[in-house]
């Protein structure tokens, strides 16, 4: 069978997050899944089968780390459109079946994509004893997810601060059920971004993930707020970087961005 590398959220190869993509007829055995995604080694892997015509969702969709399973991805989610609109298995706007539900990814007249996921639900909470130390930095606020992410969102002081992180992977992985997601405003819009952010997600066996589509569903809503606009464009400041744009829609938020296909080969397997 086929798999694919794909660079998501890229204006070019080698940097944005990418991303495994395999294309099968019905999903395989949840082992050899998760065995693929190992061999693959990137932050996600997805899975996808077409579905029957005439139902809520035209395909079905997984998504993998290294060592887990998880609800949703977004950048994993965009690489699969790009994959399934430039081989021809899809035109036009795709549906997909998720654990996070119908997520929809609509091609652009420019080559980008945009992804209709979920608006983040955000609880402002305590930040808890031991994250300051574990990230390296003091925030200024703390905040809760909500499920789909598991994720806690911290506000730091400014876009400096966020570059200079170095946290403790190990210890950081006590204080959420995925990752910490750590943010600031830019310190120059001019630049083409309004906000900056970096994610840690030791508890799913990605360190640092370059560019997290998903994130963004929490970002977008935390900076809308801040900034007095809906309409707004992040940097995710990892070592590959990465610009989503977001649109916040209520209880959707919309995250477009580019994609390159780097590898295209066979997977061989037993």
């Amino acid at each position: 069978m086929r798999i694919r590398i794909v660079d998501a959220f890229a204006e070019r190869a080698f940097s944005g997050n990418p991303a495994g993509v395999v294309l099968l007829d019905s999903f395989a055995d949840d082992a050899w899944m998760q065995n693929v995604a190992m061999e693959v080694n990137h932050a996600e892997t997805a899975f996808a089968h077409p579905l029957p015509e005439g139902g809520d969702a035209d395909w079905a969709l997984r998504w993998f780390t290294p060592v887990t399973e998880v609800a949703m991805c977004g950048h994993a989610t965009l690489a699969t459109a790009h994959v399934l609109h430039t081989t021809g298995a899809h035109t036009g706007p795709v549906r997909f079946a998720s654990r996070s539900g119908v997520l929809v990814a609509t091609p652009g007249g420019d080559g980008s994509v945009t992804l209709d996921f979920p608006t983040a639900p955000l609880t402002r909470v305590d930040v808890p004893d031991g994250v300051a130390g574990a990230l390296g930095a003091e925030p200024v606020a703390g905040f809760d997810t909500g499920p789909n992410l598991g994720d806690l969102l911290l506000e730091l002081a400014d876009e400096k601060t966020v570059l200079g992180l170095s946290p403790d992977h190990e210890a950081l992985a006590a204080h959420s059920a995925r990752g910490i997601i750590a943010t600031a405003r830019a310190a120059d819009p001019a630049k083409g971004y309004d906000y900056v952010s970096r994610c840690f997600f030791p508890n799913v066996g990605i360190d640092e993930d370059p560019v997290t589509g998903s994130a963004h569903t929490a970002l977008a809503p935390h900076w809308a707020g801040r900034l007095g606009s809906d309409d707004l464009t992040g940097l995710q400041a990892s070592r590959r970087t990465g610009l989503v744009r977001t649109s916040l829609r209520g209880d959707r938020t919309l995250l477009t961005g580019r994609a390159v296909t780097v590898v295209d080969g066979e997977l061989f397997t037993p």
